[in-house]
């Protein structure tokens, strides 16, 4: 009885506790959304309350307080009294401040978290900055960023280069999936276009080391990519359907583009389906600047023959058009409170396209050394089923899963100038993974970011040689061994406030991988002394950081972390030349590299009106995977395409070094009219073969991007320019010397990249709430130039219109 009664009483005692207790909702005024870690204090009170993710905070026990501060990092103060609160309901609304030093972003852990609580840079390019840019592919639309280098090969590209690294060194994501397969390449990557920056919602650059949620390659970078959403409409309304049709043209490469997608939904179920066409001509470069980038001739099959023939507009990069779809599809359903299922089917195709670079390289006796050059269709396929629960606390708060299965196809075909022997090799890639990813909070100090994933890239390599005179096809060497390459991971980062002004993060992830290639799909063609090879290895990466936030005008952190890259398909086992005279094959016996980073990084408001924002760091890459002279069975030259060429390879053998400054200020003249400016710094260092140290090859020149605004209800003006220096002989790249028809010469004869600077016109005009329209004016100047390590010149003067109707 003693014992029922006690019970009995405990019930009733949490019963008028739980009645009693007093919850204040703290939410943003312009998005009306709840501001977790918001900071609530009275100046006689030793206590502190900290909002939870859902903008709560009990304060029952600071009834008859008269001064009650409710601080938001970003956001104006509020004080007001616990009577007054009482009179508002228990609901306060901040405004954000002119400047906010934080953001809203997904990449770093795969959740929503505020800016305040990462011990890393990141930028975020808004659906709204999309709109104004009016990018034509994703690789232009990170290059909107002005802390992204993109490089380009041909039309149909974009390597982004970020803090000295590019390519397999860099990490792509899509809605939090892992993009990059056992075949992306150390030498530039055009992958990224596969994306449609009309289906891109919002974009995110985790700079940086990103391996302890997102595993190898995210050494230099991660990009992340969120689709457009498929969103529930409020339980208040009924099921709508709204949507967008656009309609785009450009003078430069004559573009049509056209673009539709419908958004429907209820209260409980919803999705989202997208479709764009482009159609891109040959590309046009501007009048002014080097004679060297100009197209006076190209080839043509006239009969049997290839000949070279004159172009009657040598601005005109012939041949460089293609044309491409995008298709996505997303069905969202919640069947309670606590569950949230999402599919999402992605597709993109593109036609063949010339790898323009190689078709302007030409032999000592002045013929071309390519009579074609290209790319067959470039194909992405991505099926990705998503799960959300939201926890009792037990074990986690949120529980999310995601299951994808990508397929990707590609091919290289060519033919040397007068040879009648086109080869065609094609890859494709079968790619599973499983993340399974959990938070827990643990009060209000701190929360735990756990989870699981594994990755299986199942790739398929093949060749074959046609005589285009003949007709006859026969089974040709291929590009890489068949392989299987898997990835076992496990990995965690915590969390803990210090005070509300302060934060420590700690991450740390444990990563397991098998490699098996079969190259008899190439025995008989070289001399390989070996059939098969397997890889097993492990790597371990840890970070930390801190993060420090003492006003709304301040933040700062601190952060060293740690990045590998574990060896793929297309490391320890492709054929490919490099540069004439030279050719990649296979070498089974690669580590890990590893990259060790630190950062800092400082923001400051200055009187309401400037914001400065400075981050330096340092990144040193270990037991480089880089190219050096090999053999392959006992022989250190090779038969390749009928050219006897020097073997290399890549190998553990160097190390690389980038020190680099990343600064940006802004400046509000008044709430509509701005001033933003980004500058980025980087200085590389490689170990060559000799012991000799060369420039890093993806570091590219100082570069940056200035932005005058101005920005009134339905109104955007924007006048911007982008910029870049140059590299002197002196100052190119080892590697890159070798490729002289990619730069301008100098006085001495020898190539450099010259310094250039583009000024632009963009705006957008809100009609009605039907219709809107966007103007732009790139390149008013035409200045010719060629972005560093380019194969193709950058477009010259290029007006741009589209037409959106929204419904």
């Amino acid at each position: 009885m003693l014992r029922l009664s006690l019970l009995f009483f405990l019930f009733v005692a949490g019963l008028w506790q739980y009645s009693s207790a007093q919850q204040l909702i703290v939410l943003a005024s312009d998005t009306k959304l709840p501001l977790e870690s918001a900071l609530i204090f009275h100046p006689k009170s030793k206590s502190q309350l900290i909002t939870s993710a859902s903008g709560k905070a009990d304060i029952s026990g600071w009834k008859g307080f008269d001064k009650i501060h409710i601080h938001a990092f970003g956001y104006t103060e509020l004080v007001k009294s616990y009577e007054e609160l009482a009179a508002m309901g228990f609901e306060v609304r901040l405004n954000p401040l002119l400047f906010s030093l934080q953001e809203s972003v997904v990449s770093a852990t795969r959740w929503n978290q505020n800016r305040s609580e990462i011990p890393s840079k990141i930028t975020v390019i808004s659906a709204e900055e999309r709109k104004i840019f009016n990018p034509q592919t994703a690789a232009d639309l990170l290059g909107t960023s002005g802390e992204v280098f993109i490089q380009k090969s041909q039309q149909g590209g974009g390597s982004p280069m970020i803090r000295g690294f590019s390519t397999n060194r860099l990490l792509y994501t899509v809605d939090g999936v892992r993009m990059n397969t056992a075949i992306f390449r150390s030498g530039n990557l055009q992958n990224v276009i596969s994306l449609d920056p009309f289906a891109t919602q919002s974009t995110e650059v985790f700079f940086g080391p990103g391996s302890i949620i997102y595993g190898s390659d995210a050494i230099g970078a991660v990009m992340s990519f969120q689709t457009l959403a498929a969103e529930f409409v409020d339980r208040s309304k009924q099921a709508s359907v709204t949507g967008n049709v656009t309609l785009r043209g450009t003078t430069a490469n004559k573009e049509k583009t056209g673009h539709a997608h419908l958004s429907y939904g209820g209260k409980n179920w919803s999705g989202v389906s997208s479709f764009s066409r482009h159609d891109f001509g040959d590309l046009r470069m501007g009048t002014r600047g080097p004679e060297e980038f100009l197209r006076p001739n190209y080839v043509e099959r006239i009969g049997d023959k290839d000949v070279l023939v004159e172009n009657t507009n040598p601005l005109l990069q012939v041949p460089s058009g293609y044309d491409q779809i995008n298709l996505m599809q997303k069905l969202r359903f919640k069947p309670s409170e606590r569950w949230d299922l999402q599919y999402a089917f992605h597709f993109s195709e593109t036609s063949p396209y010339s790898r323009y670079d190689r078709l302007i390289r030409f032999r000592p006796n002045g013929q071309p050394r390519s009579a074609e050059w290209k790319y067959g269709p470039q194909i992405w396929m991505m099926n990705h089923l998503r799960a959300r629960h939201v926890g009792n606390g037990k074990w986690y708060d949120e529980l999310s899963v995601n299951l994808a299965y990508q397929k990707f196809e590609e091919s290289r075909i060519d033919r040397n100038f007068n040879d009648p022997i086109r080869r065609t090799r094609t890859e494709k890639v079968d790619a599973y993974s499983v993340n399974m990813d959990l938070t827990k909070g643990f009060g209000n100090k701190g929360k735990l970011f756990y989870g699981l994933e594994w990755v299986r890239n199942d790739v398929h390599s093949t060749g074959s040689d046609e005589n285009i005179d003949s007709g006859i096809t026969e089974q040709g060497p291929a590009r890489y061994p068949n392989s299987e390459w898997s990835s076992y991971a496990a990995y965690g980062t915590y969390q803990h406030r210090i005070s509300p002004q302060s934060l420590l993060q700690a991450g740390l992830r444990y990563n397991y991988f098998r490699l098996y290639a079969d190259f008899s799909n190439n025995v008989g063609f070289y001399p390989l002394p070996f059939v098969t090879s397997e890889n097993r290895n492990a790597a371990t990466t840890f970070s930390t950081g801190w993060v420090w936030t003492p006003g709304n005008s301040w933040t700062m952190h601190l952060n060293a972390s740690t990045g590998f890259r574990s060896p793929n398909v297309d490391d320890i086992g492709k054929f490919f030349d490099s540069e004439p005279g030279t050719v990649m094959v296979p070498n089974p016996d690669l580590l890990p590299e590893y990259a060790y980073n630190l950062e800092a990084n400082v923001g400051k408001v200055i009187g309401d009106r400037i914001m400065l924002d400075l981050t330096g760091y340092y990144t040193y890459l270990d037991d480089a995977l880089v190219r050096r002279s090999f053999q392959l069975g006992g022989q250190d030259s090779i038969l390749y395409d009928g050219e006897l060429s020097k073997v290399l390879a890549l190998q553990n053998a160097a190390f690389v070094q980038i020190i680099g400054l990343q600064a940006a200020v802004e400046i509000k003249f008044t709430r509509e009219f701005s001033l933003t400016s980004r500058l980025n710094i980087q200085k590389g260092t490689e170990e060559m073969e000799n012991g000799e140290k060369s420039p890093s090859r993806h570091a590219p020149p100082t570069f940056g991007q200035t932005r005058l605004e101005f920005k009134k209800e339905n109104w955007w003006l924007m006048l911007y320019s982008d910029y870049s220096g140059g590299f002197s002989f002196g100052q190119l790249p080892l590697e890159e010397r070798g490729k002289p028809e990619l730069y301008a010469v100098d006085t001495n004869g020898n190539p450099y990249s010259p310094s250039w600077a583009t000024i632009n016109l963009k705006g957008y005009w809100k009609i009605n709430n039907l219709l809107s329209t966007s103007l732009g004016f790139e390149n008013l100047t035409d200045v010719r130039y060629r972005t560093y390590s380019s194969g193709i010149a950058a477009p010259g003067r290029n007006f741009i219109l589209s037409l959106m109707a929204n419904f």
